[in-house]
């Protein structure tokens, strides 16, 4: 009897013992969802994601840390690490990054009521990440050099022999990288690698949109792709990069006129799916997009119904042909821009 009831004691003792190891192990799970600190690798302006990070915090509680770095390398990144990455959310300045992420499998899509605060043209149609911000293409020309009725009318026209050593890029920039795969999307594989090949000649080739500005600026040349935002962020301080230089919009649909989607993604392996998307869901949302427009950033606004900083063209202005962010090909554009001869 003493045995059994030993025996009945030691049983009771180790169901215990499984309860309470399960409890733990469930309150481990409970906790790993309901983060504490949000990784995200960021491609984005550094001071930019540090405001809404540090408003997303101020409002949840859920810390952020960011690791920084560029579309290229940390879209590249993510890819070599695949599940086993420690990131929770990718945000980029430019779609490819993102679509190269997309297609290795690695997003766990966007929640529906994330979504929902972005129009359709600011996001892919896939829905495996959303716009966050955009930015425009633009012809920064010194005024001084060029008038406007010399000003290219399609970013086809630089192709010409009449714009050898007159005009310059940043080709190993993943924002001029961005415009390249538009025009892909938009005119194909074969007139690509022709304005490809056309450029080689003539173009004058910076590291940098802002260093492009101030060449253009200071009459090195008489002007240069790049996006709007390097021209308003230097008006906004001194302009002394900047005051020689205007914006040219090529407008009419043309490749010239294409709007560049930032991305923002949730990491299909974080275990902390629920923060995740609460973070896009507060970057697209009033909150996060009025960070945008009354910030130093000088990029357009893409949801929650908030108006770009009055100081920008309006989007709806700049007449931006359509195109799929998701259908943006980082690999194919490196392959025919190394092709070229411009990395």
């Amino acid at each position: 009897m003493r045995k059994q009831i030993r025996l009945m004691a030691g049983i009771a003792f180790a169901t215990a013992a499984m309860m309470a190891v399960s409890a733990c192990s469930d309150s481990g799970s409970e906790s790993s969802s309901d983060a504490d600190t949000l990784t995200v690798y960021n491609a984005q302006h550094e001071s930019l994601t540090q405001e809404w990070a540090d408003a997303f915090t101020a409002e949840t509680g859920i810390e952020v840390e960011l690791r920084n770095g560029s579309d290229t390398e940390l879209g590249n990144q993510l890819v070599a690490e695949g599940d086993q990455s420690p990131a929770d959310v990718f945000l980029t300045e430019n779609s490819p990054a993102m679509t190269l992420v997309e297609n290795a499998g690695l997003f766990a899509g966007v929640n529906q009521d994330v979504l929902d605060q972005v129009p359709s043209q600011y996001r892919p149609s896939s829905g495996a990440w959303t716009g966050i911000a955009a930015r425009s293409t633009v012809f920064a020309y010194n005024k001084d050099q060029l008038p406007q009725d010399q000003l290219p009318k399609s970013l086809l026209d630089l192709q010409d022999p009449a714009w050898k050593d007159r005009w310059a890029a940043s080709p190993s920039g993943a924002d001029f990288q961005a415009i390249v795969s538009a025009l892909l999307e938009l005119r194909g594989e074969d007139a690509t690698r022709q304005w490809l090949a056309a450029m080689k000649e003539n173009v004058r080739t910076y590291k940098g949109n802002n260093t492009v500005m101030k060449a253009v600026n200071a009459g090195e040349i008489p002007g240069g792709v790049i996006y709007h935002y390097y021209w308003f962020g230097d008006q906004a301080k001194t302009g002394e990069n900047s005051n020689n230089v205007a914006l040219h919009y090529f407008r009419n649909q043309d490749p010239g006129a294409f709007v560049s989607v930032s991305g923002g993604g949730v990491l299909k392996s974080s275990p902390n799916q629920d923060a995740a998307q609460q973070f896009l869901k507060f970057v697209t949302g009033k909150s996060g997009q009025e960070v945008l427009q009354t910030g130093t950033s000088f990029e357009y606004t893409v949801a929650s119904d908030v108006p770009a900083n009055p100081e920008l063209v309006p989007l709806a202005d700049l007449q931006a042909p359509a195109v799929d962010p998701a259908k943006l090909n980082s690999p194919k554009v490196t392959e025919l821009m190394t092709e070229a001869g411009l990395l």
